[in-house]
Parts: C-alpha cells; sequence; structure tokens
C-alpha cells in the first residue's frame, strides 16, 4: 500500500540542499521551498531516507515525513488552498 507523505526539510547547507532537493524531485511534487507531497510505498520510503540520511548532516540537518494516510484516498481530495489553486501532477510509470 502507498502512502501519501508532506516531506519538509531543514538543510544548512547550499550543497547538501541541493543534492537532497535532486533526490527529493525523484519522489514527488514539489509544493515550497523545501516541501514535497510524496506517495511512497515502505519500501520507497526506507530507500529515500536511506539516501537521504547519506547526504544530510546529522547534527546540522533535519527531514521529516508526515504521514496523511493511504494515497489515492478521498482525504486527497481535500487540500485547502489561498491564493493559486494545488493541482497534482499526473504519476506515470518510471522505467529505469
Amino acid at each position: 500500500m502507498r502512502l501519501l507523505y508532506i516531506v519538509a526539510y531543514d538543510v544548512r547547507d547550499d550543497r547538501r540542499w541541493r543534492k537532497v532537493f535532486r533526490f527529493m524531485r525523484g519522489y514527488g511534487d514539489h509544493l515550497q521551498y523545501s516541501v514535497f507531497r510524496c506517495e511512497l510505498s515502505d519500501r520507497e520510503r526506507v530507500e529515500l531516507m536511506e539516501k537521504l540520511g547519506r547526504v544530510i548532516k546529522h547534527d546540522a540537518d533535519q527531514v521529516l515525513f508526515f504521514p496523511l494516510g493511504p494515497a489515492g484516498g478521498a482525504d486527497e481530495q481535500r487540500v485547502y488552498a489561498i491564493g493559486l489553486a494545488y493541482t497534482p501532477s499526473e504519476h506515470k510509470a518510471v522505467i529505469i
């Protein structure tokens, strides 16, 4: 089962921040400066956490995963926006 997550990070070095940003682009939708919306299986979440753990400085940086429930559930449509509307991107298969 895939879960919907909000992933937010505070990385204090620009070089590390760019690496984290590049990893995150492959896993979710960029919402704000350091915030992504991700639909992840348990395996993908663990894989992403391991990759990010190798990049960040553990005594200075922080990455937070907020689980929001099953991906594609009824709650996914309840995104309230002020100003520009939120439009989720289409998820397509990625062949590596």
